[in-house]
């Protein structure tokens, strides 16, 4: 409640502010002689030993710094500008630029590029023998592989990383600077040491500065030192860069800039590390498994051809090249990086810049999101609630007190109550229509006091600030005259309404299986009052419940399920403030983080300020707000262009269909791996049959230019948080592999031993012609190969599911490439000789027959890693059964259920959601914030207030014209 008349604050404030400029010119005037002869002295100071910080500004007279920039109150010009501009450098942090060349090899800098760079010496090197001439061919096709593979990854990643940075430049902080005696708005980038800045209500103060004569200004400095309340700044005082003027303004003198300011000094204590992200280390898992199944494949080979076999030299290294070249997922690097590349463009295009591409496929698998609730989850602008306005004086309507606290509010160099009640008014001139003085308080009889106290305590219990609003009639119209007795008319409750998509973003969000933590620095009450605005859950604790030991337990839980259970923490009490609040939240913060991963959960956190950096760092994806400062930004790996949480929920959509992309590709590649070893290995050991290893590289060529389309493939999200199912991945690309293995064999035994082709379609035989089965081999090898991508893109029967038209035409223009090569190409050194048009068609039938069952295999494979194939054969038998009652339970509610929707009392919508799968394979985390949430928004609907806003919502009527005679 508001205590003491405005106009009397504002006298107290204006006396303060003439006294200490008083103090301040005295104390100039004072050591104006011994300045003026200091500044004479240290003329020969240059503005390199000013860079150098030989002078110090911060504590000398602003007429000796004058002196020591050799500027004026006039600002600079800008000639003297850009001269300052080379000296001192652009005012912003240092980045690091990676060399281009570099990161263009480092794209052929990794474990499976390595492997085929020792396939590419083996070539040149080892195949030089038997009488025969190095193998050029295989050679040259290699390096040009590698080549294009590294080419395509660096231009996809570095169009990306332009675009980004262009954004990230978008959001470059401005700046009202004084040059060549003009003000203009300028980015703050340009700023040396000497400008004349302009600093009001609102800004972030560009640089570090001194100030120059005026009123008083209030500045908030929690994101630098962890202040956590706003402090005054007296004319000479200095500011810092990256703290917000609250209140004022005043014009000030640039002292440093860059990496010489206050903040640039601490920004080494957030500086970037190298961690290894779950991308790489899957990535590598991936990797190791392909090479190890190689290394086996090439062992295999090489102890029974040699020693057992005795075949010649030459043939050996050719068929251990067919291994290596087709075996390894060469592409595999450039698709996941051009997929992610491709990505994060689309995620640019909704507001959110990616940093590290890497934290795409961690969004993904995003299962809590640690939410700031001030600017994220609400406008962080106080607002009236004018429904629950309380009115304490006969004949007063709600906004006849609207208007008085109008009228004893300020409407220039307002602080936040101020611009909160001008705000609510039709008018703000209405603010200064009729104002009187106030100089005394009301005299309040004992039942309205406490009436009074009721209100501001049920106010209180529902996280509201109350403002007190009371009036006084002076007839005489003068400053001293005292006036009439004071009238208390009214309370108002104040509160930072939630931005208008946020409670809907949340139940998205609980939805996808993504829950949603509130992290607040307000009181409890408060941000308890939020939740249920929002429709989250009310299970929220006061963050000093964190720090007690780890083996503490609060409400008879430990701190780590307490934490996991949770909708949300609170700061600290009044009572408990101090200047290190804001470094207590952030501590705070950073262990949430911390516990939460000691559960295994991948967490995300937002933060805008410098005491967020920690936290930021810590989590696995860490995102700056819209507004965030420099070191919050520096300090994340996605950035927020745009202001409210729909934005994230956005970008998780849109990185899980990435990552849905990413993981078809590794069961592709995985299988591809073991199809190619396996399959060659038999016919090579079986028939000693010598395959081209030139043909095996076309294939590789056609299948990595085919499978780059799948960056742009239609697919639909996960609809809960996806992650790395290594086993998942290598089972199914094991199984799917041996089979197309087997299919391979198959067919070159019925072309090899058999006249089965000759005899069924009546095509020419050809197994006495090694170079038309080395064709009629390609062929079917690089259908089927590429088919497999249809399979293992789907979750459902592949032939339902519309794949993107982009990689069915690269598909259809592969396979055209492969056909006419195999009935059209006759080339010695590759030994292959074309075959006929009805081979190639009774390759194409053989092919799509055989494809049919992959999908088959596919759903055993699911069915089998889901743990749930021998329980249900144990569990359905009665007798064998480990339920409790042997199922009795179980089957009683499957009748009650089945009754139930025979006599209508139950929805085909409710009964869908409960069978779906998707819906009890929901993390229970989520599903425990989903259950809160629904009954926070029950019990709101419950209360006289919930129920009748719902019906007005109902029949479409404006609440703010209604009348509201109700109250809660």
């Amino acid at each position: 409640m508001e205590a003491s008349h405005p106009a009397s604050i504002a006298s107290h404030e204006s006396l303060s502010s003439f006294s200490s400029r008083i103090r301040a010119t005295a104390r100039i005037t004072d050591d104006k002689k011994e300045a003026i002869n200091m500044a004479a002295a240290n003329e020969s100071i240059s503005l390199d030993q000013i860079k150098n910080e030989t002078v110090d500004l911060e504590s000398i007279p602003v007429e000796e710094v004058f002196a020591q920039l050799k500027c004026s109150k006039e600002g600079l010009s800008s000639a003297e500008g850009e001269k300052r501009l080379q000296i001192f450098g652009p005012n912003k942090l240092e980045e690091k630029n990676e060399s281009k060349i570099l990161k263009f090899l480092g794209f052929m800098w990794n474990s499976l590029s390595w492997v085929m760079e020792m396939a590419a010496i083996m070539a040149i090197a080892l195949a030089n023998g038997g009488g025969e001439a190095p193998d050029w061919q295989d050679f040259v096709g290699i390096v040009v592989l590698l080549v294009i593979n590294s080419t395509i990854s660096f231009i996809e990643e570095n169009s990306a990383g332009n675009a980004a940075a262009a954004l990230m430049a978008g959001l470059a902080p401005k700046t009202k600077v004084l040059r060549d005696g003009k003000w203009s708005e300028q980015e703050a980038a340009i700023l040396v040491p000497g400008d004349i800045i302009s600093v009001k209500l609102g800004d972030i103060v560009p640089a570090d500065a001194r100030l120059l004569e005026g009123d008083p200004l209030k500045i908030d400095q929690s994101a630098l030192t962890g202040e956590s309340l706003p402090v005054t700044k007296l004319p000479g005082d200095e500011v810092f860069s990256g703290s917000t003027c609250k209140q004022g303004e005043i014009e000030a003198i640039v002292i440093a800039t860059g990496v010489h300011t206050f903040f640039g000094k601490a920004a080494h204590l957030v500086d970037s590390t190298n961690n290894v992200g779950h991308f790489q280390k899957v990535l590598t898992a991936i990797g190791n498994f392909c090479i190890c199944s190689i290394a086996i494949g090439m062992v295999v080979e090489i102890i029974v051809m040699y020693p057992i076999q005795h075949r010649r030299y030459r043939d050996g290294i050719n068929n251990l090249l067919v291994l290596l070249i087709g075996g390894i997922p060469i592409a595999m690097p450039t698709v996941l990086s051009v997929t992610m590349a491709i990505g994060s463009h689309r995620l640019s295009e909704q507001g959110a810049i990616t940093k590290r591409m890497t934290a795409i496929e961690e969004m993904a698998g995003m299962d809590v999101l640690c939410s700031d609730k001030t600017g994220t989850l609400t406008l962080n602008k106080l607002t009236v609630d004018k429904s629950l306005i309380e009115v304490f004086t006969n004949g007063i309507d709600k906004d006849t007190v609207m208007l008085h606290a109008g009228r004893a509010s300020r409407v220039e160099n307002q602080d936040a109550i101020d611009a909160c009640i001008v705000g609510m008014l039709g008018d703000p001139k209405e603010a200064r229509a009729g104002i009187k003085e106030i100089i005394d308080l009301c005299d309040l009889k004992p039942d309205v006091k406490k009436k009074i106290h009721e209100v501001i305590d049920k106010f209180a219990d529902r996280g509201l600030r109350a403002l007190g609003v009371a009036r006084q009639d002076v007839p005489e119209a003068s400053k001293e005259s005292a006036g009439g007795p004071w009238q208390f008319v009214g309370l108002l409750p104040l509160f930072d309404p939630p931005r208008h998509d946020s409670a809907e973003t949340i139940r998205q969000a609980l939805h996808l299986g993504v829950n949603v933590k509130m992290i607040t620095g307000d009181q409890l009450a408060i941000g308890k009052e939020t939740g249920r605005r929002l429709g989250m859950g009310t299970n929220m604790y006061p963050s000093s419940t964190l720090l007690g030991d780890k083996n503490d337990n609060v409400d008879g839980l430990p701190i780590d399920e307490l934490i996991e259970k949770a909708d949300g923490f609170a700061g600290v009490f009044p009572e408990e403030r101090s200047s290190s609040v804001a470094s207590c939240v952030s501590e705070h913060k950073y262990e949430i983080v911390k516990r939460l991963q000691d559960r295994k959960h991948i967490c995300g956190m937002t933060g805008d300020g410098v005491n967020d950096a920690p936290a930021l760092k810590k989590a696995d994806i860490g995102i700056a707000v819209a507004d965030a400062t420099d070191a919050a930004r520096g300090a994340s790996d996605i950035v927020l262009t745009e202001p409210g949480l729909s934005v994230i929920i956005s970008a998780v959509l849109t990185s899980r269909a990435i990552f849905q992309r990413m993981k078809n590709y590794t069961i592709y590649a995985v299988s591809i791996t073991i199809r190619i070893v396996l399959g060659f290995m038999l016919i090579a050991l079986i028939w000693q049959f010598d395959f081209s290893p030139f043909m095996v590289l076309i294939i590789a060529i056609l299948n990595d230019g085919t499978i780059m389309t799948i960056s742009k493939d239609r697919v639909v999200p996960s609809p809960l948080p996806d992650s790395w199912k290594l086993r998942e991945i290598f089972a199914t690309g094991v199984v799917l592999g041996t089979y197309l293995a087997i299919i391979t064999v198959v067919f070159f035994f019925l072309a090899h031993d058999t006249d089965f082709f000759t005899e069924k379609f009546g095509v020419e035989p050809i197994r006495d012609n090694a170079e038309q089965l080395t064709a009629a081999l390609y062929l079917q090898v690089s259908i089927i190969s590429q088919a497999l991508i249809f399979v293992t893109r789907s979750r459902s029967w592949s032939l339902l599911e519309r794949p993107g038209l982009l990689l069915v035409a690269a598909f259809l223009a592969a396979q055209l490439l492969a056909t006419l090569i195999a009935v059209y190409a006759s080339w010695s050194f590759a030994k292959i000789q074309g075959i006929s048009w009805g081979w190639a068609a009774v390759i194409w039938i053989f092919s799509i027959i055989t494809y049919f069952p992959l999908d088959a295999l596919k759903f055993m494979i699911r069915y089998g890693l889901s743990g749930k194939a021998w329980d249900n054969i144990l569990q359905n038998k009665t007798a064998f059964t480990t339920k409790k009652d042997y199922g009795r339970g179980e089957r009683e509610a499957q009748w009650a259920l089945a009754q139930r929707t025979l006599h209508g009392l139950q929805s085909a919508e409710a009964s869908a959601v409960f069978n779906d799968k998707s819906y009890r394979e929901l993390s229970e985390i989520a599903e425990q914030a989903k259950k809160r949430a629904e009954i926070a928004r029950m019990r709101e609907l419950h209360t006289l207030k919930g129920h009748v806003e719902s019906v007005v919502k109902l029949k479409g009527l404006d609440m703010d014209t209604t009348n509201q005679n109700y109250t809660v």
